[in-house]
């Protein structure tokens, strides 16, 4: 990473090389656009995105920033080539943007770096002395992977298109270009089929996407340099085929869409030859509805037991010569191929598909992590990580940032390394709805599409939070509602409008992690259940912890501002007092009652660390039994309270060990 004298901090991704100059170029009611050199309706189609982006973020609705045919325009783009009819792996996304005080020129090999180019224009710009103005810089840019997407699971919970659509926008921003669409699963069948209507009819509870909107999505998608990859899980994950379509299952029916969460038996029934005559119909019908190359099959978690539990199956397995489960599965992804391949397509599917007697065209993403990754490209197989970037789990963002594709490389050859095309974050949506959808992607999302994009040496964890602050309230301009909705929950939640005591709690608390709410729930959550909880509302990573944590390091270190030790009482002092502030509405709700506890154990923490506080700034060992005491509480209050942590007890534990003399934890 090449950078000048004064870094522009709301970059995000960083881009490969980026210099920056004197000077800025205002952008007021007579900005105008240019295009030079090759000229096509899609790069055209981009540039006006790219006026409305910066009108919404300018809030200059009314000026007439335009598109004009002159070499006197602010803003030049020169684009050597145009697009493939159908966005392809691997076209080339580089650009090099200059801006100075005159003017600024945009050139890309294609139309596809022109549109990366703008977006980090429309990052540049900020708000100065002198007016709305982006800084004088020179970037040249180029993606580190070709493959750098999300999947969105909208079979759990169901997705209308206007939630897809903000979150292509979002994608945009931050230069992805892969929206892989999970579009089946055991609790719905999302898309209509004219060829076999019950799946849709009877597998999705009315809650699926016309043929008509997956065109819509498509055309907003290659608007935005995105592709679209579709997802129909086989042979297992699959309940929901077979609620309409019972023939296709192993095991006897009649089927209903799960209500719950899990892995479960049904699995399609891979000897029967009617199974691969109903895919192929289907397949062929998908393929030409979704233009893109890639086809996902899923593959993944099938548990055999409909298989075991089926005589006729046990005999083609024996005729056959097929050992266990996975031979089967492996002769079922073969056939599956075959059709994928005879539609125009290549196949993708999930780690578990991966089988030596596959063709090595097809494509493997990883759950299981960068090791499976590396194993398959020794094996000559292209694949993608998503390990490590499951954002339901409610990871952190700089734990997510520390994952990369290339992790377990070491062994692999450059040419095996090529293989590795590179990953895709996955929002499964089981405590997702389009009301909180957004605040479980974003902004968390950005740093992983950094981690793609940008150089493999972009490491520094506090630059990324820095500039993920910066970024993050540019994307609600472009109408995700990762911030907007945090209020409008919370007053819902308390039947109230004042929510400031109920927020000064939600803002230090994090959902439970990994795959904990399912084992700590108290009865098993359903696509019913509502989700309408604090839980719900809180953010998977809470940004005040996060700085809280930031000062009581740095005085604990000795490196403290003059105003740390201000800073850290003000907020102790708020979470003590904070209880007393919302009882009434605990009380007054049904839906924070749960929420007492925490709320408690809060208070006494801000009482705790202001004691712990006191000590220091007295130079005085505070007595052992206390220290002991207080530690022990500590411990109690890190274990979830309705689902949710309080992530303010971890810093709160290190003053106490502080002023005990204690550096860190004894072992």
């Amino acid at each position: 990473m090449e950078q000048g004298p004064s870094p522009v901090p709301s970059l995000m991704p960083l881009p490969t090389q980026l210099q920056t100059g004197s000077g800025q170029l205002l952008i007021d009611k007579s900005f105008t656009v240019a295009i030079t050199g090759h000229k096509e309706p899609r790069l055209q189609r981009a540039v006006e995105i790219f006026l409305a982006d910066l009108r919404r973020q300018t809030g200059m609705t009314q000026i007439d920033l335009k598109l004009i045919d002159s070499p006197t325009a602010n803003l030049i783009i020169q684009s050597d080539a145009g697009s493939n009819k159908v966005q392809e792996l691997g076209e080339d996304e580089s650009y090099q943007l200059v801006i100075n005080s005159a003017g600024a020129r945009l050139n890309a090999p294609t139309t596809l770096g022109a549109m990366r180019g703008l977006q980090t224009f429309l990052q540049l710009v900020q708000t100065t002395g002198a007016g709305f103005a982006a800084p004088a810089v020179t970037i040249n840019d180029r993606p580190r992977f070709a493959w750098r997407g999300l999947m969105i699971d909208v079979s759990r919970h169901f997705m209308p298109v206007d939630v897809l659509k903000r979150n292509l926008d979002g994608m945009a921003a931050v230069k992805l270009n892969v929206f892989h669409w999970h579009l089946s699963d055991n609790q719905g069948f999302r898309i209509e089929s004219k060829k076999f209507p019950k799946l849709h009819e009877m597998g999705s509870d009315g809650l699926y996407y016309t043929q008509e909107e997956v065109r819509e999505v498509i055309a907003y998608a290659r608007e935005r340099g995105i592709r679209v990859v579709p997802e129909f899980d086989m042979p297992g994950h699959s309940t929901a085929w077979f609620v309409g379509y019972p023939e296709l299952a192993s095991g006897p029916g009649p089927y209903e869409i799960e209500r719950k969460w899990g892995v479960f038996d049904p699995a399609m029934d891979a000897t029967q030859e009617r199974t691969y005559k109903f895919l192929n119909v289907f397949v062929g019908e998908m393929a030409a509805l979704f233009p893109d190359q890639f086809f996902h099959i899923g593959g993944d978690e099938v548990n055999g037991k409909q298989w075991d539990a089926n005589p006729k199956i046990q005999q083609f397995m024996r005729a056959h010569n097929l050992k266990n489960n996975q031979d089967l599965q492996a002769y079922f992804n073969r056939r599956v191929q075959g059709i994928v391949s005879k539609h125009g397509k290549t196949m993708l599917g999930w780690d578990e598909i991966l089988r030596p007697d596959l063709p090595k065209s097809i494509v493997i993403q990883s759950w299981r992590g960068p090791d499976s990754l590396a194993q398959a490209a020794k094996q000559g197989y292209r694949g993608l990580l998503s390990y490590g970037y499951y954002l339901d789990l409610m990871w952190p963002a700089s734990q997510h940032y520390a994952v990369d594709p290339l992790s377990s490389a070491a062994g692999l050859t450059a040419e095996q390394q090529q293989q590795i095309l590179g990953g895709e974050a996955c929002m499964w949506t089981e405590y997702a709805s389009p009301e909180n959808i957004d605040a479980r992607i974003w902004p968390r999302l950005a740093p992983i599409a950094e981690r793609l994009w940008s150089p493999p040496d972009t490491r520094d964890v506090n630059s990324m939070y820095e500039r993920m602050h910066h970024v993050s309230p540019r994307l609600g301009w472009l109408g995700l509602t990762h911030n907007s909705s945090y209020v409008p929950m919370l007053q819902r939640i308390a039947g109230a409008d004042d929510v400031s005591a109920l927020k000064v709690l939600v803002d230090v608390v994090e959902p439970v992690k990994n795959y904990s709410r399912e084992e700590l729930a108290t009865e098993p959550a359903t696509s019913a259940t509502p989700l309408n909880r604090l839980v719900d509302a809180a953010r998977p990573e809470s940004e005040t912890a996060r700085q809280f944590a930031e000062l009581v390091d740095s005085m604990v270190a000795g490196k403290a501002q003059p105003a740390t030790e201000g800073q850290i009482k003000a907020l102790l002092v708020r979470w003590r007092d904070n209880d007393a502030k919302l009882q009434p509405q605990i009380d007054g709700s049904f839906l924070l009652k749960e929420d007492a506890p925490i709320s408690k154990n809060l208070s006494a923490l801000g009482a705790t660390g202001l004691a712990a506080l006191d000590y220091l700034e007295r130079g005085e060992r505070p007595p052992t039994t206390w220290v002991t005491e207080q530690l022990a509480f500590i411990e109690q209050t890190k274990k979830p309270q309705a689902l949710l942590l309080l992530a303010v007890a971890p810093a709160v534990e290190k003053l106490v060990r502080a002023s005990a003399g204690q550096t860190s934890e004894p072992r």
